[in-house]
């Protein structure tokens, strides 16, 4: 990855330090969901000390569920073995001032063990190994992601307390589009997008959405591993000034039995010897054979990679039919009830994952395309004929259905471990049987309200 100016240099921030606007530094790395997980330091000892030597965290922060709940299963923690540390050394390429946090600056970190070697299940390496591989074909990827979240006037406390029943959305209606539904929430929409601008995020528009109360800010498609640091920076910041306007959002893929909250993620091609040239556009304005080759991997490994796409069990709720979320391994051109939808030409040209939802991981997200495309590249893969229709109501594949079905498919990849990996595959896929057998044993508010009294 080409070297880049970080939003914070680290000599502005020995100044910003040293005249007492920055006392705080957080050292945070994205764990298997995604979130940010890490450490607050005094800046002076984050200075003196930890940007040379790094610092440690337990390695059960790999190897928990969504609870932070010790589970069994993986290789690389568990009691048998101690719960030992691992390394976390700052990548000061990220740093960047925090401003909805006072005084306070962020860097994300990257993972090895004791002794050097790179955590294989961080999801920010198989990233990288990703782009790596990308790299010795020639290219590079470019990203954008489109995050949708639900916003209430209720807070995240209130919500806890009240079960999530009987929470009031910032708008009642649709406000797909709508100016004056958007205005509603302005205030804090306008903070989210100026802190986000003030952190180095470089932003594009907020709109509403079709939930009530449902929204999108997105921001500036960049480098792939840029793009999902700060789509990582943005999701915890969102929240957190959310939570300080007495407000909460949600990103979870399936709030309720209205529309979801998606993910879709847009991916390019550069050629890594000529910044800016888009390989996936021919000279004539259509697609490469290089994009043709990318995209065909997209469609042979979507059901295979969709564990890395849909991790969690309420991702599976968004798949239904006429909704906006796929049910199909379909592509189309500006075909949005297509999985892969291929929109721009010349240099905007490029492809749209609609899989994703709004509890997606974008390191493994990002990174399965780009295998996938790889793999798409190295097979010589032919991408048939688009689909010109309704795909919801034709006879292509079935995305998965469940939790379950995904992680069965991963499981039985042929191409899943020959792109990341059998540890990589082994850990994912028990992430997903950790979360399987703990919604099996969970009591449902459906099944109280179906088998309470009328069973």
């Amino acid at each position: 990855m080409a070297d880049r100016t970080a939003p914070l240099g680290i000599e502005e921030l020995r100044t910003r330090v040293g005249n007492g606007e920055i006392d705080t530094v957080v050292l945070a790395f994205p764990d298997m969901q995604g979130r940010l997980q890490g450490k607050r330091f005094a800046a002076r000892h984050f200075l003196d000390e930890v940007v040379q030597h790094g610092t440690e965290a337990c390695d059960y922060l790999l190897a928990v569920d969504t609870d932070m709940n010790t589970v069994d299963g993986y290789a690389m923690s568990s009691w048998d073995s101690g719960y030992g540390d691992f390394a976390l050394h700052a990548d000061l390429s990220t740093l960047r001032p925090v401003p909805w946090n006072e005084g306070t600056a962020l860097v994300i970190a990257d993972l090895t063990h004791q002794d050097g070697s790179p955590v294989a299940a961080a999801p920010r390496r198989i990233l990288d190994r990703q782009l790596e591989r990308l790299a010795e074909l020639g290219y590079t990827a470019h990203v954008g992601t489109e995050l949708e979240f639900i916003v209430f006037r209720d807070t995240y406390e209130q919500a806890w307390d009240r079960d999530y029943r009987g929470l009031t959305p910032a708008n009642r209606y649709n406000v797909d589009y709508s100016v004056l539904g958007t205005g509603r929430v302005e205030p804090l929409l306008r903070r989210i997008r100026n802190d986000m601008a003030a952190a180095g995020l470089t932003v594009e528009s907020a709109k509403g959405e079709c939930n009530p109360g449902q929204h999108e800010i997105v921001f500036r498609y960049d480098e792939a591993r840029v793009t999902c640091d700060q789509h990582a920076v943005y999701k915890t910041g969102a929240k957190e000034i959310a939570a300080q306007e007495g407000a909460a959002l949600t990103f979870m893929p399936k709030f309720n039995e209205r529309e979801g909250n998606s993910c879709h993620i847009h991916l390019s091609l550069q050629a890594t010897d000529a910044p800016g040239h888009n390989v996936m556009a021919d000279p004539n304005g259509g697609m490469s054979a290089v994009m043709r080759h990318f995209l065909a991997g997209q469609l042979a490994t979507l059901r295979d990679f969709s564990l890395l796409y849909a991790p969690n069990i309420n991702s599976y709720k968004r798949f239904q039919p006429g909704s906006f979320a796929p049910t199909a391994v379909a592509w189309g051109h500006d075909n949005r009830t297509c999985s892969l939808r291929v929109v721009g030409h010349g240099r905007s040209m490029r492809f749209e994952n609609r899989l994703p939802g709004g509890d997606v991981n974008p390191y493994l997200a990002v990174a399965a395309m780009v295998a996938a495309g790889i793999h798409g590249i190295e097979k010589g893969l032919e991408l048939p004929e688009p689909c010109e229709r309704n795909a919801y109501t034709s006879d292509y594949a079935h995305v998965p259905t469940t939790l379950r079905e995904a992680a069965e498919l991963w499981e039985r990849s042929e191409v899943a471990p020959a792109a990341f990996g059998d540890d990589v595959v082994a850990h994912y896929h028990n992430m997903a049987r950790v979360e399987l057998r703990a919604f099996d044993a969970a009591v449902t508010d459906w099944e109280l309200r179906r088998s309470f009294e009328r069973l």
